[in-house]
């Protein structure tokens, strides 16, 4: 009973000490709340919200404005290649050779038809002078009836039959002439040649193989003139005019815009996309190569949109932000959704609202939980 009586005093007893303990610790003043650092003379710029130009972005691909297909004229073994891949060639250059002894021939056997035609001719001619002057002067005794009828008119046929065979000898010069013609063009074709000054894109043949006409044995391309072959869906294909100057982007050659003039719309739409192809003339410009990722902008009229300096953004890996000033003067870092640059703008589609207050150019400094003093 007793040691009963000694642990409920000992509880008693701590009970009563932790309470004493705890209302001691309550009465004890709270620490007070740290001051955010103070960042001095920084420039903040209100958001406001402007109209801008409401652009349609059809991207697409940068292709040379002529390409061919470069194919023998000729059926034959090819025994020589002189061209390959990215090779610059001018018009006319060869890029392959076909075996040429056949046309070779033929053109020996057309030079001698030719000679012997001309020989013809020569003999034709000497015996048609013979036959007219023969004429003339029985043409002069039969006018004095110095020699008979029958005489006369035999010297007459040996003219008209003269006359014939220099017609005929003639005829077989220009038949002759003309295979010759035809053989030398024969052989012209074992030489396969550009068409015009470009590169070669492709090389489709190799030493042996049998070139036929159709059959494509190298691709080129004019590197003087490229286009942009862009996807416009049938909604829009009204802002794609004839002849209108658009915008053209490349992203291989940075932020700046070339100029380019709507040249073609293909007139029938892609069944499984429901897009129109529209090509674009684009400037020259020597870093341009076909191939390379190009976005066309079509004006369509203009629109309100949020734009901030691209000098106020700050980029945390693959996220791009502001740092925004509160009413307190407090700056917190707001992770935004950034359109295309404009200049040096940028349009934020999302994040930020109008009437916000961001810095203006962060330079890479930490201002997240910084007061800011705004320079005035």
């Amino acid at each position: 009973m007793n040691r009963k009586r000694v642990i409920e005093g000992s509880f008693a007893l701590f009970a009563t000490g932790l309470i004493f303990w705890v209302i001691g610790c309550s009465s004890q003043p709270a620490p007070e709340n740290k001051k955010p650092e103070l960042v001095s003379n920084v420039a903040v710029i209100a958001v406001q919200r402007t109209t801008i130009p409401d652009w349609l972005e059809a991207v697409g691909t940068v292709q040379a404005a002529r390409k061919s297909a470069v194919s023998s004229q000729i059926t034959g073994n090819i025994v020589e290649i002189r061209a390959r891949e990215g090779d610059r060639v001018h018009a006319g250059q060869v890029l392959a050779v076909i075996d040429d002894t056949q046309p070779l021939a033929a053109v020996a056997q057309s030079s001698a038809a030719l000679a012997a035609a001309k020989n013809e001719v020569v003999v034709a001619d000497s015996d048609f002078a013979l036959a007219e002057s023969t004429l003339a002067r029985y043409q002069q005794l039969f006018d004095k009836k110095s020699v008979s009828p029958q005489e006369f008119d035999e010297v007459k046929a040996r003219d008209a039959a003269a006359t014939a065979r220099r017609d005929l000898s003639r005829a077989e010069q220009d038949r002759a002439s003309a295979a010759l013609s035809q053989a030398q063009t024969s052989l012209s074709y074992t030489r396969i040649r550009a068409p015009f000054a470009g590169v070669i894109t492709q090389k489709l043949s190799d030493v042996g193989t049998l070139a036929t006409p159709g059959m494509a044995a190298f691709m080129m391309d004019d590197t003087r003139r490229y286009r942009l072959e862009a996807s416009v869906d049938e909604d829009s294909i009204g802002v794609a005019r004839l002849g209108v100057e658009i915008r053209v982007f490349i992203d291989s050659l940075g932020d700046a815009a070339l100029t380019g003039n709507v040249a073609q719309v293909v007139p029938a739409a892609d069944p499984a996309s429901r897009s129109f192809l529209v090509k674009v003339d684009l400037p020259a410009d020597a870093r341009l190569r076909a191939g390379l990722f190009g976005r066309a902008h079509f004006l369509r009229g203009r629109r309100e949109a949020v734009l901030i300096p691209r000098s106020a953004t700050v980029r945390h890996g693959q996220l791009q932000g502001v740092y925004v000033v509160g009413a307190d003067s407090v700056a917190s870092l707001r992770y935004v959704t950034l359109g295309s640059p404009e200049n040096d703008q940028v349009e934020v589609l999302s994040g930020l609202e109008a009437g916000e207050k961001i810095i203006a150019a962060p330079e890479g400094r930490e201002f997240g939980g910084k007061q800011i003093a705004i320079r005035q």
